[in-house]
């Protein structure tokens, strides 16, 4: 885990010394799944996905709570590092293009 977490370190240092744009992490969870999502996504797959899985076991892993100090307090928000993986995981093991990732965030309820 270090070498992510020094590319991170890498990525905002080098954005800030740049003249980039500050960013800040703000949210760091996977964010709370409402009771009705989860409960329809549980019935029409009652053998659960890869997806539902992960967040299931891997929650803690995928919450960002790791980045946190790699980020100042102030700066326009970004997404959590740890949601950019759970996509990137997802995405890899579906073979998915970035587009087809990025809609099926948007429209998938898994």
């Amino acid at each position: 885990m270090t070498s992510v977490f020094a590319a991170w370190s890498w990525v905002v240092k080098a954005d800030v010394a740049f003249g980039g744009v500050s960013v800040s992490l703000r949210e760091c969870g996977l964010g709370e799944i409402p009771a009705e999502t989860a409960r329809v996504a549980r019935a029409l797959c009652p053998d659960g996905t890869l997806a539902i899985r992960l967040c299931d076991e891997f929650a803690d892993v995928f919450s960002g709570e790791a980045f946190v100090g790699l980020f100042p307090r102030r700066g326009r928000p970004v997404v959590s590092p740890g949601m950019l993986a759970l996509v990137t995981v997802l995405q890899f093991s579906e073979g998915l293009s970035d587009r087809q990732a990025a809609d099926a965030v948007r429209v998938r309820i898994d």
